[in-house]
């Protein structure tokens, strides 16, 4: 609310105006020139107010804005030095709500400030006009305003309470949502949609209902303040009436009174609005306070050195870590010395401290005592690869410049060139967020090809090779890492769980429990006989059989059937690689970047061939009639009705005792004395008691039916998001979202509703302006009309205007919520590579960006108000003229009438406009978050009365007829004509090089794709008949990607509560996790942060694997499930599958060929075909393309 009034002196000037010209009405001889005088005067004084106003709100906006971008760049420094205790309570949704927000509640704070200093000194000085006026009786006035003021304070304490309460409620809502986007596969796998949607309900429901309260005591409030001007008037004149019977009300006591108090009205309602600005702005202060004072990374947890003749690199002396400052020491007693050049190996098992060793040496942890030093610049590998969503080249060059002998080097040497032909714009292909559709293989080679083109001293690379098959691991070590590879000559750390590498390491380090158990090169080892040797002996057993002849390698495979039992199915690394040969692709769906182009497209090879996300999108022109039937729709006209009827009620009961006190004023005076005066009173009292109610109405109505509106805008968003198809999530950034769901709903929530009360409220007033100026004066119709055309031409002008750039405002602003997103979750490697200034450059610019949209919607505001002020302060000066030419005719009382009332139409009118913008700029919101109901949604979730029987599939058999499948429109078939069937119990393996089809299978179970064409049939069921929720919740898959979700452990494994705690711990016993979460203090209950980050990657898998065995369906689907856990725990998995599943139907897609040599069937994929289907050692003996795949991982 803004008009701050830096010039109360104008107004009084403008007042004596007004008592000259009500003067001159009743002095009978004054000559007519000094009427005009008067006018004129009173229109310049206006005309110089609404300048000097203007130019103050300027100076405020721009202040405000910098102060916003000041903080908003603070926060995002912040968030590349916080440590990872605060970051676990830190949440990227919480950071994206003080960026959003909080910054903007400061801006508010920046613009309005003033009125809190102002405003008293204006009240005050009314007040003393008034008493000059009305002697003691003005105590009155006074009184009545100090009983306002406490009230008003109470509610403000109590609204900022609430608003805190419905801030942290808003921070949990965003935190699941940006959590349910980044896990939105798993929830469509799984159906787990209607779990998390209730979630976010009840968060959204507890948001609301602090709101609700908020608004009923903003509403008495507002009540409060827009009935002062009534009360002040009531207790003055009522005061003054009564104490003494010669106190008469004339025309000229009655209107300059009146005049003061509406002049007094602006500093009293802007008075609870710059007090709840200040509230609101404290409380974001205190939040902004907290995140930016939470602990960060102490600079001397790693001493760094320049490199040096002398030998070591790396070195720790009895060093021990924590993670957080009080939580217990994840490693104890480390010493290690690493010579320049060294290669060396860390190895242990699940949870044993090895990426902590290496987040050690990169300052992430608390370092509790000892000394860590490191020379020369570091380049670091972490277990998940963190991608930008950016092209290839962006992401491998990583902020460098690019030579190009040597990043073709690097690609050739990280096995990344023949996946760069499959991609539609080879290295210039665009990476969704997170890195969408590329592979866990690809990933992982990109992350690597990075640090390797660095050049740096010291690479510390974490499991590398997990995601990647056995003979691209072998490559990548050969030329990368190895005694041969390009950096021979580095200081490499490499945690690995691949045992062939071991022997080639210069030094081994076994860590158990934190400590390092053993240590010493593969000879020395093996010689001490202790745990590592005997866990050689065991797993070692498996080494390559070259040349073999056909007979001793189909006894061989039965050798290694017998030595195992079965050997694992999961013997593989989770996450599947790309690479040379056998290359596999993983459950992803965006293959469409692995499908060759079809000819038709490659002639004209597009731009945009590379794109794959979508820019959020700006609409043009005005916003469409439909969006605002659209919001008054989902209120319902049940309500609307009434409010409009209530607010014509209460602007008629304000015109109705305006007119009375007109008419008590023209009172004839006999002997010095009025008649009636108690009469009068009361009527006028009643009246505006009457108002007083009826503004409380309004307001509290208008109020709830914002939140009827907003809570179903939000319901119907969140529906339609999550029943969109995964394609959309791949092409929709995620930041685009979260804009939608935080600050389009907080404007649907607070901001529509205000402006319409607003806009409402002046609107009827206006009304009220004009019926009393026509009274006095019918021919004032001549002047209106002409203004209200002006009026209204400069209107539309400014709002579509407005409107567009609020559009751009809003679409500039996705960007930065996408990139703080992508920095918060790859600060330690922006920190590791030391590119963090060139972060924070490139946050600037987006902001930077956001502010050249934001700096011309204010000043078109400016230009619109001065404006309009002119048209305003013509009525005044037509109202003014009017009467003196119309003196003779004219009562003094209905003249102070109708000048006093013009008076207030300049701050109407910008009022107007003001209100009217605001909610068509918020509408854009409405617009905005109902963009999405128009997009694809997936088959429906269940279908109505269907005859599936609660037991399906009973059996477990599933049959493809001439099944086909394709990613997008216009693509080649990824799948073509499969004809397939899988009896029940079997156990099918499915192999095959990249883009084969192999995943592909799997998503069409799931009906993630739909088919092309043909059918699949489960137990006889046609899956295309039934509802995607009852398909996906009968059949289980463990993914490649261990994806969990912030809350229990619990709810991890069973959001809809379908099973008791003895099932939840038998499948925890069974996914060998009973022992590691029965130690934890809250055991089932033990909170899982943001994304799961406070358990390794293995224990993560191991809790996707209990989810499996929790669920204990007919078919199971694995997806290279145990990538990131260690040999021992695998062969334990192992039988727990063969055991708990042996009555299940079981497909595995595989890239590491040992692991499924046991099963029934394998089936070999190739370009959307089957080429082969037999058991493995008739495959072999036919030497086909199996035994040619078998070849190059070394197993013949």
């Amino acid at each position: 609310i803004t008009w701050m009034d830096c010039s109360p002196w104008v107004l009084l000037w403008f007042l004596g105006g007004e008592l000259l010209l009500l003067d001159f009405m009743r002095d009978e001889d004054a000559p007519l020139w000094k009427g005009y005088f008067y006018a004129t005067l009173m229109f310049l004084l206006s005309c110089l107010q609404s300048l000097f106003n203007h130019q103050y709100m300027y100076t405020c906006f721009t202040v405000g804005m910098r102060v916003k971008t000041a903080v908003m760049g603070l926060v995002y420094r912040k968030s590349l030095v916080i440590n990872s205790a605060s970051r676990r309570t830190c949440t990227v949704g919480e950071i994206v709500n003080l960026v959003s927000a909080d910054t903007q509640k400061l801006m508010d704070f920046v613009v309005y400030f003033n009125a809190v200093w102002l405003a008293p000194i204006e009240i005050a000085l009314c007040l003393f006009f008034l008493w000059q006026h009305l002697g003691p009786s003005a105590l009155a006035g006074i009184a009545t305003v100090i009983l306002i003021f406490p009230l008003n304070g109470f509610i403000a304490k109590k609204r900022s309470k609430l608003q805190e309460i419905q801030m942290k409620f808003m921070d949990g809502r965003i935190r699941l949502m940006n959590e349910i986007l980044n896990g939105i596969k798993i929830l469509k796998f799984y159906a787990w949609e209607k779990a998390f949607l209730e979630q976010v309900l009840g968060h959204r429901e507890k948001e609301l209902k602090a709101l609700k309260k908020s608004q009923i005591l903003y509403s008495i409030s507002i009540a409060s303040f827009n009935s002062s001007s009534f009360l002040i008037a009531f207790a003055m004149f009522g005061v003054y009436v009564t104490l003494d019977d010669r106190n008469v009300l004339d025309a000229r006591k009655v209107f300059v009174s009146m005049a003061l108090i509406n002049i007094l009205k602006t500093p009293l309602s802007q008075l609870p609005f710059a007090i709840s600005t200040t509230m609101q702005a404290m409380v974001s202060l205190r939040r902004l306070g907290k995140y930016l004072c939470s602990e960060e990374l102490k600079v001397d947890n790693v001493s760094k050195a320049p490199l040096s003749s002398d030998g070591e690199d790396v070195v720790i002396e009895n060093g021990t870590f924590s993670w957080s400052a009080e939580g217990p020491p994840c490693l104890k007693r480390i010493s290690i010395h690493v010579p320049r050049g060294a290669l060396v190996a860390v190895v242990g098992h699940v949870g044993s401290g090895k990426s902590s060793l290496l987040s050690a040496m990169l300052g992430e942890t608390e370092k509790r005592s000892g000394r860590v030093t490191i020379k020369g610049s570091v380049a670091y590998v972490p277990q998940q690869a963190w991608i930008q969503n950016d092209t290839v080249q962006d992401n491998i060059i990583f902020g460098r410049e690019k030579l190009k002998t040597w990043y073709h080097r690097v690609l050739e040497a990280c096995a990344l060139l023949p996946d760069l032909d499959i991609l539609p714009a080879g290295d210039a292909t665009e990476i969704g967020e997170k890195g969408l559709n590329l592979s866990g293989g690809q990933k992982q080679r990109v992350s690597l090809a990075r640090a390797v083109y660095r050049k740096a001293d010291v690479y510390l690379m974490d499991d590398p090779l997990s995601a990647v098959d056995a003979h691209v691991g072998q490559h990548i070590f050969d030329k990368v890492i190895g005694p041969k590879g390009v950096l021979r000559d580095k200081t490499r750390i490499l945690v690995t769980h691949g045992m062939s590498f071991l022997p080639q390491a210069d030094l081994i380090l076994v860590l158990g429990d934190g400590e390092i158990t053993e240590s010493g090169s593969y000879q020395e080892l093996l010689s001490r006989h202790g745990a590592f040797a005997d866990f050689i002996h065991t797993f070692a057993s498996t080494e390559r059989k070259e040349n073999l002849s056909q007979e001793q390698l189909i006894g061989y495979v039965n050798k290694l059937i017998n030595m195992f039992g079965i050997p694992s199915i999961f013997f593989t690394k989770l996450t599947s690689g790309l690479s040379i040969s056998s290359r596999g692709d993983t459950t992803n769906t965006n293959l469409q970047n692995m499908e060759p182009v079809s000819e038709t497209d490659q002639e004209q090879v597009p731009e945009d061939l590379g794109k794959l996300t979508e820019a959020d999108k700006a609409r043009t022109g005005r916003v469409a009639l439909a969006m605002y039937k659209k919001y008054f729709k989902t209120i319902g006209l049940a309500i609307i009705i009434p409010i409009v009827f209530l607010y014509a009620f209460q602007q008629g009961a304000s015109l109705a005792y305006n007119y009375w006190l007109s008419v008590w004023a023209d009172d004839p005076i006999v002997n010095g004395t009025q008649s009636d005066t108690d009469l009068k009173l009361t009527v006028f009292g009643a009246l505006g008691f009457v108002q007083g109610i009826a503004i409380f109405g309004t307001t509290v109505a208008i109020s709830i039916c914002g939140i009827i509106a907003s809570r179903k805008l939000h319901t119907d968003l969140l529906i339609n998001v999550l029943r969109s198809p995964m394609s959309f999530f791949e092409c929709t950034p995620s930041g685009n979202l979260l804009n939608r769901f935080a600050k389009e709903i907080d404007a649907i929530d607070c901001m529509v509703p205000d402006g319409l009360k607003m806009m409402l409220n002046y609107v009827f007033k206006l009304m009220e302006v004009c019926i009393i100026v026509l009274m006095a004066t019918p021919f004032a119709a001549v002047v209106l009309l002409p203004l209200a055309f002006l009026y209204a031409f400069v209107q539309s002008f400014y709002v579509a205007t407005s409107c567009q750039l609020r559009r751009l405002e809003a679409v500039s602003r996705s960007p930065i919520y996408t990139h703080f997103n992508e920095t918060v979750q790859g600060a330690s490697v922006i920190r590791a590579f030391g590119e963090q200034s060139r972060f924070i450059l490139q946050a600037n610019e987006r902001v930077d960006f956001n502010q050249t949209s934001y700096f011309p919607r204010f000043v078109a505001t400016r230009w619109l108000a001065v404006n309009l002020e002119f048209v305003g302060n013509g009525v005044v000066l037509a109202a003014a003229i009017l009467s003196v030419m119309g003196k003779g005719t004219l009562s003094p009382g209905i003249v102070g009438l109708a000048v006093s009332h013009s008076l207030q139409v300049t701050g109407i009118l910008s009022w107007i406009v003001r209100s009217w913008t605001d909610v068509e700029n918020n509408i854009v919101s409405v617009e905005r978050v109902n963009e999405y109901a128009e997009t694809a949604k997936e088959a429906s979730w269940s279908i109505e009365g269907s005859s599936l029987p609660l037991a399906w599939p009973q059996r477990g058999t599933i049959e493809f007829q001439d099944y086909g499948l394709q990613y997008r429109k216009g693509l080649e078939l990824a799948l073509k004509g499969i004809t397939l069937q899988i009896h029940e119990r079997e156990r099918v393996g499915i192999v095959g090089r990249t883009g084969a089809g192999k995943s592909s299978l799997a998503l069409g179970i799931f009906r993630i794709l739909e088919a092309a064409k043909g059918k699949i049939f489960i137990d006889g069921v046609n899956i295309a008949d039934i509802g995607l929720h009852d398909l996906r919740s009968r059949i289980t898959i463990i993914p490649q990607d261990p994806v969990l979700f912030s809350g229990s452990l619990r709810m991890n494994l069973d959001p809809f509560d379908t099973y008791t705690d003895e099932e939840v711990w038998r499948s925890l016993e069974l996914a060998h996790l009973k022992n590691f979460i029965s130690n934890l203090p809250d055991k089932l209950n033990h909170e899982c942060s943001e994304g799961g980050e406070n358990l390794s990657l293995g224990q993560r898998q191991l809790v996707c694997l209990a989810r499996a065995l929790l669920r204990k369906t007919k078919i199971l689907v694995l997806d290279e499930a145990t990538a990131a856990v260690d040999l021992e725990t695998d062969t334990l998995i192992q039988s727990t599958i063969r055991t708990q599943f042996e009555d299940c139907t079981v497909l595995t897609v595989a890239h590491r060929l040992n692991t499924i040599m046991d099963y029934t069937r394998l089936i070999v994929m190739d370009r959307g075909h089957i080429s082969e289907m037999d058991s493995p050692a008739n495959l072999i003996a036919q030497r086909g393309q199996f035994y040619r795949m078998c070849r190059e991982s070394g197993l013949i």
